[in-house]
């Protein structure tokens, strides 16, 4: 980390809060920035973002784009001088979602009988399975596997591979995932080992790459990335998936969702489901043509 670490916290209403984190999304500067976005106080409509930056530049634009939002209130914290990702993680509780149970390894005498659990570390790679999004996925893919199998799943922007990881440990004879940050690939190939999953990581920087082709089409494709890439995404995800293949998106905030829905509606996409956490949404749809 080349800069003392911090963590930002803005506090406000849903609207502003969802409006700065848009405003976070937009800015290309901002694309790699991690933060979350969680309902702190349902009475007094509180809502609250937290950020981790890692480097001047990006504390100094994620605190730029809070303040453009007046209902917002922004307080930086110096954390300790010690390895605090670790600690962060430290202090985040198992999270589970419909058979899946995902954790850490600070969690290892917490794993419950009878579940798919998911044991997960992040490194320097985005995805513990704790944010609002990873969990609306793992709950729509818990749902549709109530009914339905997939014996070939794709995930777009694996981060920490936990969805692909998911799959190859419910059956899916090919879990294939994709990131363009090459240590997020080869974090997620560690956990792939660590979970005893046959799922394969590979770096690329689109859905046309050989590697990702070679392997197609899917049955599901998983992209939990944001929500303009996956409206720019959108033919090329249809183009990977076999015709009644299923998409899981996420990666959008609720007030995304007639865009990102649209976009793919328009491709001949049908919504099935909608899944919602805190402000983030997760969106089933399945290619119908």
């Amino acid at each position: 980390m080349s800069h003392s670490p911090v963590q930002i916290i803005a506090r406000g209403s849903r609207i502003a809060a969802e409006t700065a984190a848009e405003a976070i999304d937009a800015d290309p500067m901002l694309e790699g920035a991690t933060y979350s976005i969680l309902e702190e106080d349902e009475d007094r409509d509180i809502w609250r973002i937290d950020a981790f930056p890692t480097t001047e530049e990006e504390s100094e634009g994620l605190q730029a784009r809070l303040a453009e939002h007046p209902g917002m209130t922004v307080a930086v914290e110096t954390l300790a001088d010690a390895d605090w990702l670790a600690m962060s993680l430290s202090g985040l509780p198992p999270v589970r979602a419909g058979r899946f149970f995902v954790y850490g390894a600070h969690d290892q005498g917490r794993v419950p009988p009878n579940t798919v659990n998911l044991k997960i570390d992040a490194g320097a790679a985005f995805g513990t399975g704790h944010h609002g999004t990873t969990v609306g996925c793992l709950l729509a893919f818990d749902d549709l596997l109530k009914r339905e199998t997939f014996e070939r799943v794709l995930d777009v922007g694996a981060g920490t591979g936990v969805l692909a990881i998911a799959a190859a440990r419910t059956g899916s004879r090919v879990a294939i995932g994709t990131d363009i940050d090459e240590p997020s690939v080869r974090i997620s190939n560690e956990n792939a080992k660590l979970n005893q999953a046959d799922a394969r990581f590979v770096h690329a920087s689109g859905l046309n790459d050989a590697k990702v082709r070679g392997h197609g089409p899917y049955d599901l494709v998983f992209a939990n990335i944001l929500a303009p890439p996956l409206v720019a995404l959108s033919q090329n995800i249809k183009g990977a998936l076999r015709l009644g293949g299923v998409a899981i998106l996420s990666g959008l905030l609720r007030t995304q969702e007639r865009r990102v829905t649209a976009a793919y509606l328009s491709r001949g996409f049908v919504l099935e489901r909608r899944y919602r956490r805190d402000a983030w949404s997760a969106l089933v749809l399945r290619r119908v043509g």
